[in-house]
């Protein structure tokens, strides 16, 4: 497996200015003091509820509403400022309110300011279920080149710092793919000196017919134990603990059971696996394990990883 260090210089938080922004938010913050990283705060200004006001307003009135929006994306900047200053007052934090569609600005910005990581939370102003993903994440997920720690909305308090950070869960297919999640899932632990919990789930309910189950399982298992040596190898080389486990079941079951059993504080996998899944899809197994996860998800893109290794 090729790994490469990773380093965490600049940490973006995106908000709208609700609870589950500052959620995640609250994580960005503590990220960013942990790594001794520079703090962007963005709000962006959706053009498309301006452009959706009906014509038949007074133009008078549409801009009393394009002033509202910019008026909130200040204050929903300010309040992440203001948080940062209660968390991590050594911060060096940069606010930005841009205008146009959330996920595409927030996707150029990363670009511009060479940000390394986002923070955000699962669940946007609009007020979707907690088994829905907010739109605007949901999107940034499947467009940005940067790994999204993405906060649900079970996961609004505590903390991420290395008091309360003891256990990573690391979930692994043993694909280039899971490699890069590797990488990222070894050194933030390394980051909060917590130990990583590497897991590979034998799924045996697509086993193909008239194939002998306990053949297909045995492949499975012994899979499963070269993609956790891999994991190993990684955490060794950092100094960070690790435990491995091949569990029997549906992927993102076995990962949400794990992850309530062993009490962990953190996942982080990969966007996409050894299904060959198109870069701008998540791959049902990561976006099952953030919609049902009720602490925080580093979901690390398979292209950011590629391009690294191309230069």
């Amino acid at each position: 497996m090729s790994s490469m260090i990773q380093t965490i210089d600049s940490v973006l938080v995106p908000t709208d200015g609700s609870d589950s922004a500052l959620a995640g938010a609250k994580r960005g913050i503590d990220l960013a003091a942990a790594v001794d990283a520079e703090l962007h705060a963005l709000s962006v200004v959706d053009t498309t509820d301006i452009e959706n006001v009906p014509s038949i307003l007074d133009s008078d009135a549409t801009a009393d509403d394009q002033a509202a929006l910019e008026d909130a994306a200040e204050e929903a900047v300010e309040a992440v400022v203001a948080t940062a200053q209660e968390r991590a007052p050594d911060l060096e934090v940069t606010t930005a309110v841009e205008r146009g569609t959330p996920f595409r600005r927030i996707d150029d910005y990363v670009d511009t300011a060479e940000i390394d990581v986002i923070a955000m939370g699962t669940k946007g102003r609009t007020g979707l279920k907690r088994v829905v993903l907010g739109s605007v994440t949901e999107n940034v997920l499947r467009t940005v080149d940067v790994p999204v720690l993405a906060v649900p909305p079970a996961a609004v308090d505590g903390s991420l710092t290395p008091e309360n950070t003891e256990n990573v869960l690391l979930p692994t297919d043993g694909s280039e793919g899971a490699a890069a999640a590797v990488d990222w899932g070894v050194h933030l632990a390394d980051v909060f000196d917590a130990m990583v919990h590497a897991l590979y789930s034998a799924d045996t309910s697509r086993l193909t017919m008239g194939t002998e189950p306990s053949t297909i399982l045995s492949e499975l298992e012994q899979t499963g134990e070269t993609a956790l040596e891999a994991v190993r190898e990684r955490a060794r080389a950092s100094g960070v603990s690790v435990t491995g486990t091949v569990a029997n079941g549906p992927p993102a079951r076995v990962i949400l059971d794990y992850a309530d059993d062993k009490a962990v504080d953190l996942i982080v996998i990969g966007t996409h696996g050894r299904s060959g899944l198109e870069r701008h899809l998540l791959g049902s197994v990561t976006e099952n394990a953030v919609r049902g996860a009720d602490v925080p998800v580093v979901c690390v893109p398979m292209a950011e990883y590629e391009a690294d290794i191309e230069e």
